[in-house]
Order: C-alpha cells, then sequence, then structure tokens
C-alpha cells in the first residue's frame, strides 16, 4: 500500500501494533463486543456453542460433536426447532441424488450450477454454489443417515406436495429464462409428511439425532454480546438466562446459527424497505437478528441485507396462470407461469409493491380463495381498465398483443408455456389486487454475515475473525433476491451448517 506521493503507506496492521495494548484491543473487540478482560469468571463451559436450534444451529451441533467436541446449543425460545420447523422442509438437492436416480430423474452437477447460479441475482457466491452442487448428492444421503424420512414418489406439481411425494419442481426451472440457462430438473426434496408439516419433521429428526448424541440443549437463553479477548479471537459470549446475565466459555468456537432478522422491524425497515411493507413477516418469532447484530458487533462484514423472498402465491390452481400480470402502466412484467418467489421479488422489488392479476372467466382463482381480493369487474377490458384507473388504452394494448400472440402459441415477451398460454377472451373480466401489503405476500429476509465455505465469518477487511462461524440465514448464503427455487435456504443451512460446525470443533485449543 502506497500513499499518494508514492511512498510506502501504514498498512493497517502496523498500526495496530504500534499503539497502545488497550486501544489495540479496544479495536480489535469493536464496540459491540464484551472484552475478556472485563469477564472475571465463568459460569458454562463447552469446546463449541451453537446459539439457534434451527436446521443450520443443529446441524452444526451434530457435525461438531461428532468431531469429538463437547457442544453446547442455545436457544432464545421455549421450543427448539427455529423457523427451519414451520417451513415445508424442502431441501434442494441434486446432481443425482439417490431420490432423483431411483425416479429416474437425470440430472448432473453442472445443470444443477448453471440454474443456481445464472437464475438469480448478480454476483451470487460462486464458490459456495459450486461446493453445494458437487456435495448435494452424498449431503441427501447424509439426510437419510440422520433419520429424514423420504419416498420413492414425484408430484407433477409447481407446489409442495401434498399426497406424500418427496420429489417436485420447486422452483422456476422449467419458465423462462431458465429454462434456456439449464435443462430442468425437479430438485425440490421434501420429507414424508402430512400437509405442509415437512419442515416439523426434518428438524425431530435432526434434533433427536443431535440429543443421541450428546448435544446439550438450553432452551430460553438469549444471546447478547460476544466475548473477544485482546487479539480479536471470539471465546465465548454473554447471554441471559432466567432473567439474569451470564457468560458462557466456548474454548475451540462460536457458531452464530440464530436466523434472520424479519421479526425485527426496525432492522427490516432499515436494511430491506422492500420487505417491511410485505403483509406477512414469515418466520419464527426467534428471527430478531439478534446473531447478525452480534457479529456486526465484533468487526463482521454483512452482505446483501436488503435481500429476502417476498411470495405472491398466484397457484393453485395453475389454470389462474393462463391470466395475465401487469403492473401500475397496464403492462406485463413477468411470466405469470414462474415460480412465486420470483413473480414476488419481481412486484415487490421492481413495481413499487403495486400489481394486478387479470383473469377472464376461465382464470378465475377458487372462489373460496383468500390470498389476494378482487378489486374490479366488468364485462370488457375497457371497462374493467376505468375501473383500475390504468392510463387511457394501455390494458386494452396488453391484452390485445398478447391475446394476438397467445392464440398462435406464442409469448414474445415472456415466453410462457401451454397450457397456461392461451388468449384472454369470455366475460366477466375480473382484476385481482397483489399489492404486497394487501395480498397474502409473505417474507423473510436473505442479508446476513459475511462467510467462507467452512462457515469462517470475516470483517469488512477481509480477514477471518479467529472462534466465530456463521450459519443459515444468519449468514450471507445461497437464497438471494430473487429466491428461486424454495429448499435453496434450509438446503444452504444444512450443508453449510455441518461445515461449520466440522470447522469450529477443529479449530481446537484455548485462546
Amino acid at each position: 500500500m502506497t500513499d499518494p506521493g508514492g511512498q510506502p503507506g501504514l498498512r493497517r496492521r502496523d498500526l495496530l501494533a504500534g499503539m497502545g495494548a488497550a486501544a489495540a484491543s479496544t479495536i480489535a473487540a469493536g464496540a459491540g463486543a464484551l472484552p475478556a478482560s472485563r469477564v472475571s469468571s465463568w459460569d458454562i463451559y463447552a469446546d463449541v456453542l451453537v446459539a439457534g436450534s434451527g436446521a443450520a444451529g443443529t446441524c452444526a451441533a451434530i457435525e461438531a460433536s461428532r468431531a469429538g467436541a463437547n457442544v453446547l446449543l442455545i436457544e432464545s425460545l421455549p421450543r427448539f426447532g427455529g423457523s427451519s420447523a414451520m417451513s415445508a422442509g424442502v431441501v434442494y438437492a441434486g446432481g443425482g441424488t439417490a431420490l432423483q436416480r431411483a425416479l429416474g430423474v437425470e440430472d448432473s452437477v453442472e445443470n444443477m450450477f448453471n440454474f443456481i447460479s445464472a437464475a438469480g441475482g448478480k454476483h451470487p457466491p460462486l464458490d459456495k454454489i459450486q461446493l453445494y452442487c458437487e456435495q448435494s448428492s452424498a449431503h441427501f444421503d447424509w439426510l437419510v443417515e440422520q433419520g429424514v424420512p423420504y419416498s420413492q414418489q414425484m408430484s407433477p406439481g409447481m407446489i409442495v406436495p401434498q399426497a406424500g411425494e418427496s420429489l417436485y419442481f420447486s422452483g422456476c426451472e422449467q419458465a423462462w429464462p431458465a429454462r434456456e440457462l439449464a435443462v430442468p430438473a425437479p430438485r425440490g426434496h421434501v420429507p414424508v409428511a402430512t400437509g405442509m408439516t415437512g419442515g416439523r419433521v426434518l428438524m425431530e429428526a435432526l434434533l433427536a439425532q443431535a440429543t443421541a448424541l450428546g448435544v446439550r440443549l438450553q432452551a430460553e437463553v438469549s444471546g447478547q454480546r460476544l466475548i473477544v479477548t485482546g487479539e480479536g479471537r471470539v471465546i465465548g459470549m454473554q447471554v441471559s438466562m432466567a432473567g439474569e446475565t451470564r457468560t458462557i466459555r466456548a474454548y475451540r468456537g462460536v457458531v452464530l446459527a440464530s436466523g434472520g432478522f424479519i421479526h425485527n422491524r426496525d432492522m427490516v425497515r432499515n436494511y430491506a424497505p422492500e420487505l417491511y411493507d410485505c403483509s406477512v413477516p414469515w418466520g419464527n418469532v426467534g428471527d430478531q437478528g439478534m446473531g447478525i447484530n452480534m457479529g456486526i458487533g465484533v468487526g463482521a462484514a454483512a452482505l446483501r441485507m436488503h435481500q429476502g423472498f417476498a411470495i405472491v402465491p398466484l397457484y393453485p390452481p395453475q389454470s389462474v396462470l393462463s391470466g395475465i400480470v401487469v403492473n401500475a402502466s397496464a403492462q406485463r412484467f413477468v411470466a405469470e407461469d414462474t415460480y412465486y418467489g420470483v413473480l414476488g421479488d419481481a412486484i415487490a422489488f421492481h413495481q413499487q409493491g403495486r400489481a394486478w392479476l387479470i383473469t377472464d372467466r376461465r382464470a378465475d382463482p377458487p372462489a373460496l380463495q383468500d390470498n389476494f381480493l378482487q378489486v374490479a369487474q366488468a364485462n370488457t377490458i375497457g371497462d374493467l381498465a376505468d375501473q383500475l384507473g390504468f392510463p387511457k388504452g394501455a390494458l386494452q394494448d396488453t391484452v390485445a398483443y398478447y391475446n394476438r400472440h397467445a392464440a398462435n402459441g406464442d409469448d414474445p415477451l415472456f415466453h410462457k408455456r401451454p397450457p397456461e398460454l392461451r388468449p384472454l377472451q369470455g366475460p366477466p373480466y375480473r382484476a385481482w389486487d397483489l399489492a404486497v401489503d394487501k395480498a397474502f405476500c409473505p417474507a423473510h429476509t436473505f442479508g446476513g454475515l459475511q462467510t467462507g465455505v467452512n462457515g469462517e465469518v470475516f470483517n469488512s477487511f477481509g480477514e477471518v475473525i479467529p472462534g466465530l462461524y456463521a450459519a443459515g440465514r444468519t449468514s450471507s448464503g445461497l437464497p438471494g433476491a430473487p429466491y428461486i427455487a424454495s429448499g435453496l435456504s434450509v438446503g444452504d443451512a444444512t450443508f453449510f451448517g455441518r461445515r461449520a460446525g466440522v470447522a469450529a470443533a477443529q479449530r481446537g485449543g484455548a485462546a
């Protein structure tokens, strides 16, 4: 490093070395850390401390224990399982998993990598994607070994299977433009469960494994601050337990896996304002961002804090997708037959949170659905447009263009697939409000601490913070905006949670 005059510059490490020990300790620890010098005694001891009992934390605890560590897992709530237990338990896996092969599905690591890396947002974490795709099949085998049940049945639908099937197209693989980036393959692996309770089944199996391995699980323990040595190594955590402040010594490492921050409304408004307006903050109430804030408090870098999913569930039934979705200018802006996470992202992040579904009599949603409400009805498209206050002639032009090409089996703008591609014709015509603050629009955050492939946490200078690891939605991982497939989040959490647990356990030695 040189200064503007060409003279050798002062390196940051040289600066710290030249300062007094107390000053260096303050900088290394960070304003939100608790210096170890202020801890007079320790209340609890462990080799590895894991904060959070969802998929990431539990998998970290399992693998840390198998690596020979004495593991303590803490959870801020009375029940274990985190947001993962509330999910459908879908794990996005591919490249030729045992289940794919059993059902005759052809897939490859290259295809899976091409889809995840190219179908989503810009500049994804290619190192994590590559590793995940290469080891995806083995990771699915690991889940089976933990007792997670799967059936050799595949669902043809676009929603989480409800009849015991364990494989389906869980994302936008078959929609344009994703289908031109990689050969579509079903990769949504779903535990056998009743209804949408696959997450509960997944977490019951994982928590049972952790308990059998001797992991100590302690509920109603809330993290407050990380404890850091003068050299910047994380060696423990200050927590609140039974109304009292306690300290936990972690000899090998601390794994932060306490979820995202969707229920910390101040954080959402500050970091992800597009998600703030979404009608349903989705996740466990423990998703308060505490793990992220503790990491930032010791100097960790945070990435993509504005990103997350906003889901607008148009389907089922799939017949609804023969309608068209328009913005405030009465223009189409997305392929209606895409994954509802891609649709929600397009509305929340690119259309100021406003959109409408336009249907004819063959595309109407079920009479009893309440995901979104009807706001206009007419016998002509022109009258419908007048009720909605669209620019004069805009909706009529949009429908005419769409109908002209759909009648020939074509959609030049967004390449909608048959049988959803057909002209809109036959009153009554209806408009349904898809605004994210009015429709049923679940939202969750994806931003988090910057980590490597082994869960190691980096500071804002790109340096590893020794003794600190993160996984799941406390870290910035595979899922981003747009969210292209159900199961990427739980897949990321389980896979990289495992790696963080191994890395923490192998760190070894007291600081």
